[in-house]
C-alpha cells in the first residue's frame, strides 16, 4: 500500500462507489461502500479511529469486510487496496477519440436522483458533478405517468425545487447551478407529462417517449413532431429508445434488461422539426443506448439540427459517461459549437426559454 496522509475514510469510500458505478459495476457492489460511507459519515474521525483501535467498526451496520478494510487503511495512513486497483483502471477515458469535445463541456442535461429511480441522493449527484468540474447539472427526474420509475407528481415535483433552491443556495458562491428539470414523458398525442404552468417554471425540459415504443410509424412521428414544437420542450431524450446491450449498474437491479429495437418515426420530420423550433436532439451517453444511432446521428447534423451530450446518470459514478457521448460526436463530425452544453450558463438558459431565438 501507498500512503495517504490526507485521504479521509468517507472520501474513499466514496470514490470507489464512483469508479465502480462508472465502470458499471452490479448495483449492490456499490451501495456496500456508499452505506457504509453513510454510517461513519456522522461518527466523526475520532469515533471512526477508536473503533478501528478496538476492533468494533464491523458491529456498525452496513459494515462488512470489504468496507471495513478501507476504513482501516486510511484510518492507518495506507491508500486501500482496492482504491488503488480502480484508480489504475481508470487512468484513462473510458471511450478514446471524444477529448476535444469533451473538453469544451460545462454540464450536463439528464442525470436522475432517488427522487425517481437514481440510486443517490440529489447532494451526492451534485457532489460528483463539481468534482468532474461541471459548472451545471440539469437533474431531471421523471414525470408521473411513469410510476415505475418513481415518476415525480406536480406536488413532489414543487418539492423537490425547493430542495434545488437550497442546494444552489450552497453551491452557486463556487461557480456551480443545480438546474431546475424533469424528464418528461411524451404521452401518445404528443402532450407533455406534467403541468404546463409548472413546466414554465424550469430551466430545461428534456422530452422522451418511454411507453408504446412499438408505436406504428406514422403515429409515432406525428407524436414525437408534436413534442418537439412544444415551446416548452428544450431536448428530445434518446429518440429511438433503443437498447444495444444490457442495462447494468442501475438502481432496481436491471442488468438483465432485455435488448431492445428503436422506434420507427420519420427521422428526417422529427429533426426537421426540431431543426426549426431549436430544440436540441440528445446524444445519449449510455453505452448501452448509444442513442441516436450513427445513421441518424449523422442526419440531424446535416438538417442543422443543435445538440446536448448528457449522460442520463442514475448513479454519480455514471456522470463520467459523457465520454462515450463525446466520443460519438466526434466520429459523426457534430459541430461542437452546436452542442448546448458547450455554451456558458447564461447562454444556455436564454436557449432553453426560447429555443427559436437561435434558429
Amino acid at each position: 500500500m501507498s500512503s495517504a496522509p490526507d485521504l479521509e475514510p468517507v472520501d474513499a469510500l466514496r470514490r470507489i462507489a464512483f469508479l465502480l458505478e462508472r465502470s458499471r459495476e452490479e448495483t449492490r457492489r456499490v451501495e456496500a461502500y456508499r452505506k457504509a460511507a453513510a454510517t461513519i459519515l456522522p461518527l466523526g474521525e475520532d469515533e471512526v479511529r477508536r473503533r478501528v483501535a478496538a476492533g468494533t467498526l464491523r458491529d456498525l451496520p452496513g459494515i462488512g469486510p470489504s468496507t471495513s478494510a478501507v476504513i482501516e487503511a486510511v484510518v492507518h495512513g495506507d491508500v486501500p487496496d482496492k482504491l488503488a486497483d480502480l484508480e489504475a483502471a481508470a487512468g484513462e477515458p473510458l471511450a478514446q477519440g471524444g477529448a476535444p469535445v469533451r473538453e469544451l463541456l460545462r454540464g450536463d442535461l439528464h442525470s436522475h436522483s432517488d427522487w425517481s429511480d437514481g440510486g443517490s441522493p440529489i447532494e451526492e449527484m451534485v457532489a460528483s458533478a463539481i468534482e468532474l468540474g461541471h459548472d451545471y447539472l440539469a437533474l431531471t427526474d421523471h414525470s408521473p405517468r411513469l410510476t415505475v420509475a418513481g415518476g415525480l407528481t406536480a406536488a413532489r415535483l414543487r418539492r423537490q425545487l425547493a430542495v434545488v433552491d437550497a442546494v444552489n443556495a450552497q453551491t452557486n458562491a463556487s461557480g456551480f447551478t443545480l438546474l431546475k428539470a424533469i424528464e418528461v414523458d411524451i404521452l401518445d398525442d404528443g402532450a407533455l407529462d406534467q403541468e404546463t404552468e409548472l413546466l414554465g417554471e424550469l430551466d430545461v425540459r428534456v422530452a422522451s417517449v418511454h411507453s408504446k415504443l412499438t408505436m406504428e410509424k406514422a403515429a409515432m412521428t406525428r407524436r414525437m413532431v408534436a413534442a418537439v414544437r412544444n415551446p416548452l420542450t428544450s431536448v428530445l431524450g434518446h429518440c429511438t429508445g433503443r437498447r444495444v446491450m444490457p442495462r447494468r449498474g442501475d438502481k432496481g437491479g436491471r442488468s438483465g434488461s432485455r435488448l431492445r429495437p428503436p422506434s420507427e418515426f420519420d427521422a428526417a420530420a422529427v429533426f426537421a422539426a426540431c431543426a426549426e423550433t431549436g430544440t436540441a436532439v440528445e446524444i445519449n451517453s449510455r453505452p448501452e443506448r448509444q442513442d441516436p444511432p450513427g445513421e441518424l446521428l449523422t442526419l440531424a447534423v446535416e438538417t442543422g439540427c443543435v445538440f446536448a451530450i448528457s449522460t442520463d446518470a442514475h448513479a454519480p459514478g455514471q456522470l463520467d459517461f459523457l465520454d462515450y457521448g463525446c466520443e460519438r460526436a466526434v466520429r459523426y463530425d457534430v459541430p461542437p459549437e452546436r452542442v448546448v452544453n458547450t455554451w456558458p450558463l447564461e447562454r444556455l438558459l436564454a436557449w432553453s426559454q426560447s429555443p427559436e431565438s437561435i434558429v
